[in-house]
């Protein structure tokens, strides 16, 4: 059975974290990534974005299991900023850079094990294998 993705989840316990000890909760974004609405003069030649989420920076901060979202001010300007987490990079602490940097994450989502085949071992090698029983010796 395949599991939902954990990012939303680190997201929203570093955020907690982050805010309970009194720090400045940053993320980085993956501006270029499909859905990411944010403004984008303020994106990186490497096409990232770091963005406040303090409770003081932002209004209306929305950590859902697809998406974050709020409604900040870039130059003044109040401005939607809408972030799938998938886009979501990193959380971390602007005080101590403490936090988290997640792992690209797959559209699909994480690949299921496939079984691996092995050969059946002949009863007759089995059967000894079984029989031979583990010997300990007093060594002086």
């Amino acid at each position: 059975m395949g599991m939902t993705s954990s990012r939303p989840y680190m997201i929203r316990a570093l955020y907690d974290w982050i805010v309970d000890n009194e720090c400045t909760p940053y993320i980085l974004v993956d501006a270029h990534a499909p859905g990411v609405q944010v403004p984008q003069q303020f994106v990186n030649k490497e096409g990232q974005i770091v963005l406040n989420i303090a409770p003081t920076a932002v209004m209306e901060l929305s950590i859902e299991s697809n998406f974050v979202s709020f409604n900040a001010r870039f130059g003044g300007i109040p401005t939607d900023i809408f972030v799938p987490c998938a886009a979501v990079l990193g959380v971390y602490a602007r005080e101590n850079g403490q936090g988290m940097i997640f792992e690209p994450e797959s559209e699909k989502g994480p690949e299921p094990p496939h079984p691996t085949k092995t050969k059946p071992k002949p009863k007759l090698e089995s059967a000894k294998a079984e029989s031979k029983r583990p010997s300990l010796k007093v060594v002086k």
